[in-house]
């Protein structure tokens, strides 16, 4: 093995590491949800255990970032991002960025419905801007009620509660930044009690 190969592999133990910090899971959870055991997840961390394709695809799948980047391998020069759509809370996320930690962007689609939504505000750490596409939002910001038509946008703390929904029923479309902690809270969360409806921002 050359020493370009051995150093790509060395990098990825610290690479695995800091994913899974920056998500706040536990080896114990990621050895749950992967079928892998926590032992091999520690060692494969700590760099004791060399990386696999066997180890790797649902450490990827997991963190929802391709297995590229897992590995630290370069991109060939093709700068588009393949959008693969997320939904969660009925609603549909696709991601416009591809780093692992810091802000991400991301186009989030509400479906029309035959009745707009109930909001059920939710709060959580981070800040957020959204800029409106097209469609009708109504932003539910702790005592304020708002609707933003497309082309107006707004930034707030999520620490204060919100809620994103269709002000009329119709679909809207909205481009949005966060951080981390939005990420975690939009994108990775599980089943949720308003899994059918608009979520937080």
């Amino acid at each position: 093995m050359d020493r370009g190969t051995e150093d790509v592999l060395d990098a990825v133990g610290p690479r695995l590491r800091a994913l899974r910090r920056e998500r706040g899971i536990t080896l114990a959870d990621l050895a749950a949800v992967t079928g892998v055991s926590e032992s091999t997840l520690s060692r494969l961390e700590s760099g004791q255990r060399r990386a696999s394709l066997e180890l790797l695809l649902p450490l990827a799948r997991i963190y929802d970032v391709p297995l590229d980047d897992l590995v630290g391998a370069p991109r060939t020069g093709d700068p588009r991002i393949h959008l693969k759509p997320i939904e969660r809370f009925g609603m549909v996320f696709l991601p416009l960025s591809r780093r692992p930690g810091g802000v991400h962007a991301f186009k989030m689609i509400i479906p029309a419905r035959p009745q707009p939504l109930e909001p059920t505000p939710q709060t959580h750490e981070g800040y957020e801007w959204l800029y409106v596409l097209s469609g009708r939002l109504r932003l539910v910001l702790g005592e304020r009620d708002m609707t933003l038509p497309a082309g107006e946008a707004a930034e707030f703390d999520t620490a204060m509660p919100h809620w994103l929904g269709s002000a009329d029923g119709g679909a809207v479309e909205l481009l949005i930044l966060f951080g981390l902690q939005g990420v975690r809270a939009h994108v990775r969360a599980g089943p949720h009690r308003a899994s059918d409806g608009a979520a937080g921002g």
